[in-house]
């Protein structure tokens, strides 16, 4: 029987690789990973992840999970919204982003209301209707079975609870498309070899953002997964689009 696959950028690698080959890429990086965000994005990631804490809805005493939550960005304005009697789960595959997250929360005197936890968000680790709110940010693309993904956070959210992903997606406005190939693929690997000293990393971040289900295709499979009331707000001319689904 043929081995089953999967892409890895524009690759196809067997199926059980890709988690290693997307560790690698991140254990590359982790060290300069803000750094790198804000140089590819010019900042304005900052704007979309606040966009994204506004429309999730959290409160104080909420207890939120920040799936593939990297160093941090999210999961630092979260726990000073919930508060003392609330909590943030910072939760992500990779243990070299984990470390750089945990020293930076604690850097930014943010400790008691921040727990981390390295997990795969096929099989979260987590009891049923447990958390207040869910997000993942840029990670979904990364990881190999999105559906299984998908319903481990359906299992894992309260009822009358939203999940968000901001994610890269499809621009909706077609000038874009080439400007942002060129910036793609040729920009991007360009700052993360003399940034990171590592162009194929980037090179595969820009690949994964092609082969990413765009947004129509992204609602359906939230929907299939089970969320409701989804729907999904295009940023910076759909470069990045914010989804949000209820389990109800």
């Amino acid at each position: 029987m043929k081995e089953k696959t999967t892409h890895f950028g524009f690759k196809d690698v067997p199926y059980h690789e890709k988690v290693q080959k997307v560790a690698g890429v991140f254990h590359s990086v982790a060290e300069k990973y803000d750094v790198m965000n804000d140089l590819m994005s010019f900042g304005i990631h900052r704007l979309w992840k606040r966009y994204t804490i506004e429309l999730s809805g959290v409160k104080s005493g909420d207890h939120v999970l920040d799936l593939a939550g990297g160093t941090g960005d999210l999961a630092a304005k979260f726990a000073r919204i919930v508060g003392p009697k609330g909590s943030v789960t910072l939760a992500d595959i990779n243990d070299s982003m984990l470390k750089v997250g945990r020293e930076r929360l604690v850097n930014q005197g943010l400790v008691g209301n921040i727990n981390y936890v390295q997990a795969n968000a096929e099989c979260l680790p987590f009891p049923d209707n447990h958390f207040d709110c869910i997000t993942i940010a840029f990670g979904l693309r990364n990881v190999t079975d999105k559906d299984a993904a998908l319903r481990s956070m359906f299992r894992v959210l309260k009822p009358g609870c939203p999940l968000l992903i901001l994610e890269f997606s499809k621009p909706v406005i077609k000038p874009l498309n080439p400007i942002y190939d060129a910036y793609s693929f040729k920009v991007l690997p360009l700052l993360g070899k003399l940034i990171t000293n590592d162009a194929d990393s980037y090179r595969y971040l820009a690949e994964s953002i092609r082969k990413h289900p765009d947004q129509e295709t992204l609602k359906a499979m939230m929907e299939n997964a089970g969320f409701e009331k989804t729907e999904y707000f295009n940023l910076s001319g759909g470069i990045v689009a914010l989804h949000r689904g209820y389990k109800l």
